[in-house]
């Protein structure tokens, strides 16, 4: 079997920058035991299997260890390929999806904005040995969503963490780091070691949590975000009600053929 494979560099529009994800255009879902195999040969964050669904697409986020709930890079990096590629000059796509709902992207000049659910975080305590595994100080406040979200002072404290992967990993915790900006309202940075992803460049679904909570604090709906991880990415950000929308540029790297 041949299927087409593109890799997208996900809310950056400079190669080599942003998060890259792979997507895979399907006819019919492949069994889940391929799918998983075919991201960890990717060795991605994310690849993202799509398919034709009514007026719209399903889509799948697969780490290279895990299936997961929500994506947003991938969903990014999949709404370009069919505006670009699959039918070309789209400008609203839909994607079902196993647990999030439906998700909308617009295209919005070069950007893509995702329309995904907004998920406030609740006042937890930090889980005994997060911060040692992190390298991290102690935080000013911490939220539990989908994620853990730790809230700092200055955004020095989120550039600085190193964590040990490993005993990050044990914790079993996804975990959100996050601090005002000098450029932008906010910064963060994302660690899921327990599901394949040491650090994620950029994470469009950590800002479910995110956006939330930083439109409350500055008293508007309306941010711009960076993702402070090596390779680095831009958000523009809204909060709409239980909704949020989260926008940035995308770019291809790879188009090829994967045989399976």
């Amino acid at each position: 079997m041949r299927l087409p494979l593109y890799q997208v560099d996900a809310f950056t529009d400079q190669l080599f920058a942003g998060n890259p994800a792979a997507v895979v255009p399907l006819r019919q879902w492949l069994p889940d035991a391929v799918m998983q195999k075919i991201a960890a040969e990717n060795n991605l964050a994310e690849t993202a299997f799509i398919l034709p669904d009514g007026e719209g697409w399903a889509i799948r986020w697969f780490t290279p260890e895990a299936e997961i709930d929500l994506c947003g890079h991938a969903t990014l990096a999949s709404a370009f390929v069919i505006a670009n590629f699959l039918e070309e000059g789209a400008g609203l796509i839909r994607f079902s999806t196993q647990v999030a709902g439906e998700l909308r992207v617009t295209r919005q000049g070069e950007r893509y904005s995702l329309d995904f659910p907004a998920r406030p975080g609740a006042a937890t305590a930090v889980p005994d040995g997060v911060l040692t595994a992190l390298g991290a100080a102690q935080p000013q406040a911490a939220l539990a969503a989908r994620d853990l979200m730790l809230i700092y002072e200055r955004d020095e404290q989120v550039a600085v963490v190193t964590p040990d992967f490993a005993a990050l990993a044990r914790t079993g915790q996804k975990i959100i780091i996050t601090a005002p900006g000098e450029d932008v309202d906010f910064v963060s940075r994302f660690f899921a070691p327990s599901v394949g992803i040491a650090e994620d460049p950029v994470t469009g679904s950590a800002h479910c949590t995110l956006i939330p909570y930083w439109a409350e604090r500055l008293g508007k709906t309306e941010l711009t975000a960076r993702q402070i991880s090596a390779r680095g990415g831009r958000l523009w950000c809204r909060l709409d009600g239980q909704r949020v929308h989260i926008a940035g540029h995308a770019v291809l790297y790879l188009e090829g053929t994967i045989h399976v």
